[in-house]
């Protein structure tokens, strides 16, 4: 059965550090914003799992394969290195937008996000490693047909990005009330889904949905697996047989 363990990381006090006792320079916010972004990449990386940026100051990991304390260590590593610290929320559910939606109230049940109250708080339940299978979790991976030649190689690259980012936002919002899916650009031309088990005419319909509404040409390879990384890879493989075959929908 398809589970999807997804983990919140909200910065405690964010807002109000950033501008005590005085505003703060903004590119040391935002090297602090990616710094801390690299790290969570490569801690969950490391561990099989896949975090996407968001707003940065609230960060959302596809966490199959992470137990209560491999979050634990996150938090710890998180406090020691930097001078804010992260509360997490963990909730699991066969489709990703309800296992967010658990995360986000178990966070939020804590206190507020500019709460100086709140800190470190760890709030979730994790998935069971004996129930864990094939297929736990899926991941397709979209890309724009031909972005090179329609865009980066003809236009400035601020109208580029508008174009790419017309078909992320129209994708996003199509997956989400669709399908409970949760979509994030991943930079260049791609997005990441962390999905529920949807068909082939279900992927064909977002498609066809980004076409029409942003006039942007998707392809997508879909992988499953016990953990993200190995789901996201057979993914990656997928979409390299669009690329080959000539086709918008492939699975792995």
């Amino acid at each position: 059965m398809t589970a999807a363990q997804l983990t919140l990381v909200q910065i405690d006090n964010y807002g109000p550090w950033t501008v005590t006792p005085e505003p703060r320079r903004e590119m040391d916010l935002q090297t602090l914003q990616s710094r801390l972004f690299a790290d969570l990449a490569q801690y969950i990386g490391n561990r099989g799992g896949y975090v996407f940026f968001t707003r940065f100051d609230n960060m959302v990991a596809v966490t199959n394969g992470l137990d209560r304390r491999d979050h634990e260590l996150l938090q710890e590593s998180v406090g020691n290195r930097y001078p804010v610290t992260v509360s997490l929320g963990v909730g699991v559910d066969e489709v990703p937008i309800e296992a967010l939606e658990t995360a986000t109230e178990r966070v939020q049940a804590a206190g507020s996000a500019q709460s100086s109250d709140r800190s470190e708080a760890l709030a979730g339940e994790f998935r069971d490693g004996d129930d864990e299978g094939e297929g736990d979790v899926h991941v397709a991976h979209f890309d724009v047909n031909d972005a090179t030649g329609k865009y980066t190689d003809r236009l400035n690259e601020f109208d580029s990005f508008i174009n790419i980012e017309q078909g992320y936002a129209s994708l996003m919002k199509y997956m989400r009330e669709e399908h409970g899916a949760l979509s994030f650009f991943v930079g260049g031309d791609n997005v990441i889904a962390a999905c529920p088990d949807l068909s082939h005419d279900e992927y064909m319909g977002a498609i066809d949905h980004v076409a029409a509404d942003a006039d942007v040409q998707l392809k997508v390879g879909v992988g499953s697996g016990e953990t993200p990384h190995e789901a996201g890879y057979a993914a990656k493989h997928a979409l390299e047989d669009c690329r080959y075959e000539g086709t918008l929908v492939e699975f792995a």
